[in-house]
Order: C-alpha cells, then sequence, then structure tokens
C-alpha cells in the first residue's frame, strides 16, 4: 500500500509539470527603488486571478502554471507604495519582471505578518528560526554592542556554557556536530574567547537560519545542528559608513557603488569591516574588579577583517567576492595561552538563466583554522584544519511543488599534535575527500506539505559510501493551526579533540575519521568510522492570534556512533580513538508575541543528553535540565528613538566530575633510574571520581538590559548612544572549581558599559 501511495504522488507530480508545461511562468525580484536592497516577503500577485505569492530573502517570487494571456502583475509591501505592471504569459515561456517599490509617504502604525504566517502555511521548516539583523539588534546589547552569538542562546534547545570560553550547544550535539556557514563556506570557531561576540559583523547579516534538528539533504557533513548566516550586499546608491566605539572594542564599516543602481541596469558594490577589541586594556581600570588578576585584567582580545564585492544583473543573477581574517587569543599567564586564527575566501552565485526554468546557486571557497595552546602544567598542543570546498545547486519551480539537487565537493586537511597526562605523544596529520549529492522534493497537496530528500556521501579515506534518507512534513490542521514532523539519518567525518576536563574550554582541535581504529567495541564489529546520528522531531504551531505565535516540539536524537580521542591511552600500543554512543531528548516550547512598539520572545526547555563509553553511561556536561530564557523590546516613543530591551535567563546546573583525592604525581622521565623513594614531586595529581560527570553545579541566572537613544542629524548622517548593563543584580555564576587551590572561580559579574555609534 505504502508503494502505492508513493507512486500516486509521483504520477500526480510529473502530471502537474506536464500541466505546467502547457502553460507559462512569471517570475522576479522586488527592490527598493532608492537603494536596491530586495524586498523580503513583499506580496506578488496577479491582478482577478489566485496565482499570488511572497518574496523569499533574495526578493524573488515565481508564479507558475499561469494560463496564457496578458495580465497585471502587481506588488505590495507594508511602507511602500504598490506599483502594476503589464506582463504576457507565453506557452511554456518564462517571463522575468523586475518590480521596484518606493517608500510610502503615509506613515503607517500597524505592520501586518501575514506573509510571514503564509510562508509557514507552505513550508515544512521544522525546528528552523529565521533570525534578522532587526531581531539581532532588539537584544540587550551586551557591551553595547548586539551579536548573533547573544541571540543563537536564546534559541530553545540551544545551551551555551558562559561568558568566558563559552561554546554553543544544540539540542545535544557537541561544538564540532554543528556546522556553522558563513556565504556557504564552513566556519570551523566562529565565537571569539569572551562569550559574548562572535566574529561575524551584526550590521552585515541579512539573515540566518538556525536549523536545531530534522534538516534536509542540502546539508550535510554534521550530526546535530546547522547554522546557515548570509550577508548583505555593501551600498549599492552612495558611499557610507559607520564608527562605534565602547569598552569591549571598536569598529568600523565602510561600503558604498563601484558601479551605481539604476533599474534595469547592473550595479557594482563594495563592503569592508573590522573590528579590534579592546576590553584586554580596558578592563584592568574599568573592569579591575571582574578580573582575578589586576594586573592581568580580562585577557580576551581578537581583530576580526571582513570584505565583499558584489554583482547584481539586470535579471537578478549575482555573484559575490568576499575574504576573511579573524583572530584570537586568550592570554592568561597564569593559566593558559590560547590563539586561534581563522582565514579564507570564496565566490558564491546565484544564476537565473533567461528563459530557463532552472535556478542555479554555488560556492567555491576555502577555510582554514589554526590553533595553539600552552599551558602552565602540561605540554603544548596544536592543532589546524584547511578545507577546500565547491557546491553548485539547481531548483525548479512546478506548481506547489519544487525540486532541489545539488553536488557538493570537499578537500580536507587536518593536522593535531598533544602529549596526553600519562606522556604520551599523539601526532597525526590527514588527508581526505568528501563528496555529497542530494536530492530534495517539495510537494504541497491539499493540507498536507511533504519534503522527502536523500543525501548520497562518499568519504574517501575511510572507503565510506552512506545513504542518509530524510524527510520533513506539515499538515495545516487549520489556518491558525499546524502539525508538523521530520526525520533523517546523519553522517560526519569530523571529530573534535577538545578535553571536557579543561579549565577553560577554548582549545577546539580537529581531526578527521580515523583510518585505523579499535576492531569492535563491547564486542560488537565496527562497519565504519563515521559519526553518526538518527534525529526524530514533531510538533505544533500554533497562532493564538494575529500578534501571538505558539510553537512546541519535541525531539530525539540517537547517536549510535562516535569516534573520539582515546586521551585515557596510557600505551604506544593503545588505540589512539574509542567509540562512545549516546543520546538526546526533550522538549522545546517557544512564545511569540509582536506589536508595532513591543517585542517578547520567551522559550523554555527541557533536555536529556547522555554518553555511554562502553564502561557507564553519563551526562554530558552541557547536560541542561531545564533552560528558561526570556527577551523582550519595547520603543518609548512613537518615533522609535528610546528603545528599552531586556533578557533573563535561567539554567539548570552542568555536570561535573567528583574530586576523590589527591596524590603527587611522579613523571618517571629518568626511567627506571628515577629516584621515586627520595623523589619529591611538586606537581600534584587529581583522583576523580568513578562516576563520571556524577555532580552538578549550582543554577545559573542572570538579568542584561540596554537602553538606546538614537539621534537623527539629516536623512544619512546620525548616532546611537547604547548604555547597557549585563548582569544587572550582578548574580555570582559558577564558571568552574579550581580543584587545585580549592577556590570557586565565577563567570562575569556586573558589567556596565556606554557605546556611541556615530554613521554617516
Amino acid at each position: 500500500m505504502i508503494h502505492y501511495r508513493y507512486y500516486s504522488i509521483l504520477l500526480l507530480s510529473l502530471f502537474s509539470f506536464s500541466l505546467w508545461a502547457q502553460n507559462g511562468t512569471v517570475r522576479g525580484n522586488i527592490y527598493e527603488k532608492e537603494t536596491g536592497n530586495p524586498i523580503i516577503y513583499g506580496t506578488v500577485h496577479l491582478q482577478g486571478t489566485k496565482h499570488a505569492t511572497v518574496t523569499d530573502l533574495d526578493g524573488f517570487y515565481t508564479l507558475t502554471n499561469v494560463p496564457i494571456g496578458e495580465y497585471k502583475l502587481i506588488a505590495s509591501y507594508v511602507g511602500f507604495d504598490s506599483v502594476t505592471v503589464d506582463v504576457q504569459i507565453k506557452k511554456g515561456g518564462v517571463t522575468y519582471q523586475a518590480l521596484y517599490l518606493s517608500e510610502s509617504s503615509v506613515s503607517l502604525d500597524e505592520v501586518s505578518v501575514s506573509a510571514e504566517r503564509q510562508q509557514a502555511r507552505t513550508t515544512v521548516s521544522i525546528s528552523q528560526i529565521a533570525v534578522s539583523q532587526k531581531q539581532i539588534k532588539a537584544l540587550p546589547s551586551v557591551g553595547g554592542e548586539a551579536d548573533i552569538v547573544q541571540y543563537l542562546q536564546v534559541i530553545p534547545g540551544v545551551i551555551s556554557t558562559g561568558d568566558q570560553g563559552g561554546q554553543i550547544y544544540i539540542r545535544g550535539g557537541s561544538p564540532v556536530q554543528n556546522k556553522i556557514y558563513l556565504d556557504g563556506l564552513n566556519i570551523f570557531n566562529p565565537f571569539h574567547s569572551i562569550g559574548f561576540y562572535s566574529v561575524f559583523e551584526t550590521e552585515l547579516i541579512r539573515n540566518v537560519d538556525v536549523l536545531t534538528g530534522g534538516f534536509g539533504a542540502d546539508y550535510g557533513g554534521r550530526i546535530s545542528a546547522i547554522v546557515d548566516i548570509k550577508t548583505r550586499e555593501g551600498n549599492k546608491n552612495r558611499q557610507s559608513g559607520q564608527v562605534s566605539v565602547g569598552p569591549f572594542m571598536v569598529k568600523g564599516l565602510i561600503e558604498g557603488p563601484l558601479k551605481k543602481f539604476e533599474e534595469g541596469g547592473t550595479s557594482v558594490s563594495y563592503v569592508l569591516t573590522a573590528k579590534k577589541s579592546l576590553i584586554e586594556h580596558t578592563s584592568k581600570s574599568l573592569y579591575s574588579y571582574a578580573a582575578e588578576d589586576k594586573d592581568i585584567g580580562l585577557p580576551f582580545g581578537f581583530t576580526d577583517l571582513y570584505g565583499k564585492i558584489s554583482v547584481n544583473t539586470s535579471n537578478g543573477s549575482r555573484i559575490n567576492i568576499f575574504g576573511f581574517n579573524y583572530n584570537d587569543i586568550y592570554d592568561n599567564p597564569n593559566l593558559a595561552t590560547i590563539d586561534w586564527k581563522n582565514t579564507g575566501g570564496g565566490v558564491n552565485f546565484h544564476m537565473i538563466p533567461e528563459g530557463s526554468d532552472i535556478i542555479v546557486d554555488g560556492v567555491v571557497g576555502f577555510s582554514t583554522y589554526e590553533v595553539g595552546i600552552k599551558e602552565q602544567d602540561t605540554d603544548p598542543r596544536s592543532s589546524d584544519i584547511d578545507e577546500l570546498s565547491a557546491n553548485i545547486g539547481f531548483t525548479f519551480f512546478g506548481d506547489k511543488n519544487e525540486i532541489k539537487y545539488g553536488l557538493e565537493l570537499k578537500s580536507i586537511r587536518t593536522n593535531f599534535k598533544f602529549v596526553n597526562p600519562f606522556g604520551i605523544p599523539f601526532d597525526e596529520e590527514q588527508n581526505t575527500t568528501e563528496l555529497g549529492f542530494y536530492g530534495k522534493y517539495r510537494q504541497i497537496i491539499g493540507n498536507l506539505i511533504i519534503d522527502p530528500s536523500l543525501r548520497v556521501q562518499y568519504y574517501s579515506a575511510l572507503g565510506a559510501l552512506t545513504m542518509e534518507p530524510r524527510i520533513g512534513v506539515k499538515y495545516n490542521i487549520t489556518n491558525n493551526w499546524r502539525f508538523k514532523g521530520a526525520a533523517g539519518r546523519y553522517t560526519q567525518n569530523i571529530l573534535s579533540t577538545s578535553n571536557e576536563r579543561d579549565v577553560v574550554n577554548l582549545f577546539n582541535g580537529f581531526l578527521t575519521g580515523p583510518e585505523t581504529l579499535i576492531k569492535d567495541y563491547n564486542g560488537e564489529k565496527l562497519e565504519n568510522k563515521l559519526q553518526i546520528a538518527n534525529h526524530v522531531v514533531a510538533g505544533f504551531e500554533y497562532d493564538l492570534n494575529k500578534r501571538t505565535t505558539l510553537n512546541i516540539e519535541g525531539y530525539y536524537k540517537y547517536f549510535p556512533q562516535l569516534i573520539v580521542v582515546n586521551r585515557n591511552k596510557d600505551s604506544a600500543d593503545d588505540t589512539d580513538y574509542t567509540k562512545e554512543t549516546g543520546d538526546a531528548y526533550g522538549v522545546d516550547v517557544t512564545l511569540k508575541y509582536e506589536i508595532p512598539r513591543l517585542y517578547v520572545w520567551a522559550t523554555y526547555s527541557h533536555g536529556y543528553v547522555n554518553r555511554d563509553d562502553g564502561e557507564q553511561e553519563y551526562p554530558t556536561i552541557f547536560d541542561r535540565r531545564h533552560n528558561v530564557n526570556f527577551l523582550a523590546t519595547y520603543s518609548l516613543d512613537k518615533a522609535n528613538t528610546w528603545e528599552l530591551s531586556a533578557r533573563w535567563n535561567l539554567g539548570s546546573g552542568f555536570p561535573f566530575t567528583k574530586t576523590r583525592g589527591f596524590y603527587n604525581y611522579q613523571s618517571y622521565l629518568g626511567g627506571v633510574t628515577t629516584p621515586y623513594e627520595t623523589n619529591n614531586p611538586e606537581d600534584i595529581g587529581i583522583i576523580y571520581s568513578s562516576d563520571r560527570n556524577g555532580g552538578r553545579l549550582p543554577y545559573y541566572h542572570r538579568l542584561d538590559i540596554s537602553l538606546q537613544k538614537k539621534i537623527k542629524f539629516t536623512k544619512y548622517i546620525g548616532m546611537e548612544a547604547n548604555l547597557s548593563l549585563t548582569n544587572a543584580y550582578d548574580r555570582p555564576n559558577i564558571f568552574y572549581f579550581d580543584r587545585l587551590n580549592y577556590k570557586r572561580v565565577n563567570q562575569l559579574p556586573i558589567l556596565p558599559t556606554l557605546n556611541m555609534k556615530f554613521y554617516f
């Protein structure tokens, strides 16, 4: 019976494409007439027909299966004057029509979200949250600067380990199991050592898609989650920029046209951004109370550079050339020095061939990451990874259906060096190639939306070919109530060398899957050496009213195989790697309320994350049982010149392994002649409890507040002042416990900041 259903759906789809071929298509882009920026979620319809749609993040629209004839095409968007143009639909033809909207002179107090709701009814989008630049800026700007990493922490299912050295864990996945894209390229470690900031410039972000599980086959190479960040083009009409300064950092942006935007013409623009930390210097005087050592201050430093040149053609096609250089250092002579660098660049493109049914997207580029750590009591460690990637995708739009397929090629080199606590060195360099092919299909059948996909992935170094089927479904029970679900299989070949017992967990080394490995696990033969996960997600979306949306999702992630570095290797004959299994499950609840001057976002997550190393099952260090976030932003006046924001976070305590005792560590570096009877070793060893992660730290909670004032001098020139309080009621949240000195070390205390930004 199931096979007959699949055949019926396939025949129905082919029939619909056949009917579409007898008619025609009109597609195009909607732009702001003055700036050339795309209109997102603008409405397009053919007058007197049922053919209507909304634009995507590029301002692109398509209307298919339109009967032959002449029509009036109407585009509209809140705050802009509507535009009407005449179009002619030919049999089997594809007509491109760009539309340009001018800002309305009428002030609108109410903004409808109907276009966003309509998109929710026609796409599956399970475990997917789209984040705009406006939403990021709605957060209380820690240190006076809003950042995507601050917003990620309020998304349900996302856990952050803290202000210092914080990492992002998404629905039970460790950082290495999450892939973070910048304009199509993989960024291996995008978060700075001070947990408030990422490498991404907020002013450049066009959109962020956060997929916390159950994502489609167009994303591969990671087994937990995806964060896909896309940047905007530079100003196409005039030279502009901004400079901001505060106690945490100074940054600048400059952009402008190399060839100005004109209706129906090609434009070329550029944008350059740079930011440099100041906190490592200013903290010695302004925040000396927050530092363990007043002479050292808060030892977090970073420098970020990004540049981009964009070409936008008259038919909606575009090409971007971009490059980046990100540097970070944590320099604490009393503890450790950790520095990392991420560099790369590439070309991405979006092609709309004239008269063709297919749209082509792709990216070619490279990304490198180097990291090193020097600690007082251990040998240095270093790691670097280089990735050269190329992918191309093709999208075909039908009537109530869509086909997408593509090819992805990666060449990866890794190099890792360290000496474990037993004095056994580990030094490995690896080279591998990955080839992936994916196909996706989306069909709307009445109130049902199905989105099956398949990824075929080949890992050359391991000789492994994987089939990764995935599916997403949504059913519109009513106009306001929607059920959704997703399931899939995921694999990856990258593993992390980070140690959960590192006091400052900033060292993130990488390796590809080992070519040699233990032959069995608990008596079971290992069929491959990949990281593997299976996802199941289900939930509901409910529009309580025009302004309020409730989203509830339950998830289960099973990790049947996780390959990890064997840090307990005490003999040269022992294997360098070992295997673990695990699972993660829970429920996420989100409530969003939005009116013109007030935005409220509230979330609750209840989750469990476990691992089994073959000897015992234990919770991971990021197993936070309860996590609550409340975010509110309110404009104090109708002109939006004063804005107040607040965010409160509550989280239950993280697990840790208790201490059983201490001993004098004898290294025996002198071999059998070591005078162990008379030698008085200075090093102290720690005896950990056999119950791994059997303890729990205290609860974490923090309130951040910011007040922003905007002053406009002319149409294009103005300034913004931002006063913020981080950890407003000075909660002493624990960072870690120094076992040797029997001393508690807390996260950052209350930090008041004043930031000034000037734009032109």
